[in-house]
């Protein structure tokens, strides 16, 4: 999310974005890196790789979903955003699936 707004994201953008502390981002910016998910370049910035853009694009589906979801059940803005946060990271692709399932015949059962 951070790339859509800047062309050039670094690990003290992160912090600032999540309100997590500055070691906490390296180390996990370092994990990211030996599992190929990231680059860094010449000038401190993070880039994604494919495979790491695969993940995150995946991440932003599930969280723009979600958010939008809850936020047509009634939870405030806010909230939701922040649910949708826990949610996307924790659940599994199958319960995934099925809320785009559920979402997908609600929507059309809502129509009618």
């Amino acid at each position: 999310m951070l790339g859509k707004k800047s062309a050039n994201v670094r690990s003290v953008d992160i912090a600032n974005e999540l309100e997590y502390s500055k070691p906490s981002v390296s180390i996990a910016i370092k994990n990211l890196r030996s599992k190929g998910y990231v680059e860094l370049d010449g000038q401190g910035g993070i880039e994604l790789t494919e495979s790491g853009k695969k993940i995150a694009e995946s991440m932003y589906e599930r969280h723009t979903l979600i958010s939008r979801w809850l936020i047509s059940l009634g939870v405030n803005e806010e909230t939701a955003l922040d649910d949708a946060c826990k949610m996307e990271h924790s659940m599994s692709e199958a319960t995934f699936a099925a809320i785009k399932v559920h979402i997908g015949q609600c929507s059309l059962e809502c129509k009618r």
